[in-house]
């Protein structure tokens, strides 16, 4: 084994190199990044608040990359510019709701049903269209969600008048028969 006789011009040769496992912050993010969206996602009502405080975060620890003494503890240091944005986010916030005693209920509309009723029709309806056939399915979504005239769903789809009516019978006799919708009605 050889000693080095002279330290300093052993460690002056050698490239100033980065310790730790960590060597750039984006093999650190590509590393770390599931883990970090974890915290972030306890601080935060739901994912996508939780993805643009990990986002803020991140780019406070690009700016301090070459600061950061000991990269051993970056999560900590991460952790920390989560919880220190969302707090300064949270004291930023503006408060648009009121204490009352009573619930502004919205009125009930004249005709119009229990709003948890209309809901579970239309869940029901878009899963029984999704049953049908695409060529059936895509002349249904034209005629009745898009408000397309017949002829203008022939001209979308490239087919005839009567393609378009014949389809559209068949689609609609298969949504009357549609067992989920029975029970709807």
């Amino acid at each position: 084994m050889t000693t080095p006789v002279c330290t300093s011009a052993s460690t002056a040769a050698a490239p100033a190199t980065r310790t730790g496992p960590y060597p750039s912050f984006s093999s650190y993010v590509r590393a770390r990044r599931p883990v970090l969206l974890r915290t972030a996602r306890t601080l935060t009502a739901n994912a996508s608040d939780a993805e643009d405080l990990l986002q803020t975060a991140l780019t406070k620890t690009y700016v301090a990359w070459e600061r950061i003494e000991d990269h051993r503890a970056l999560d900590g240091y991460v952790r920390r510019a989560l919880v220190n944005t969302r707090t300064s986010q949270w004291r930023k916030r503006k408060v648009d709701e009121f204490a009352t005693d009573e619930l502004p209920e919205p009125e009930p509309v004249p005709g119009e049903g229990d709003p948890a009723e209309r809901q579970a029709l239309h869940d029901a309806m878009w899963r029984a269209i999704m049953k049908l056939p695409d060529r059936q399915r895509a002349m249904v979504v034209l005629r009745y969600y898009e408000d397309l005239s017949e002829a203008q769903t022939a001209e979308v789809l490239g087919v005839s008048i009567g393609t378009v009516k014949s389809a559209v019978s068949r689609a609609l006799g298969k949504l009357r028969d549609d067992p989920e919708l029975g029970l709807v009605r």
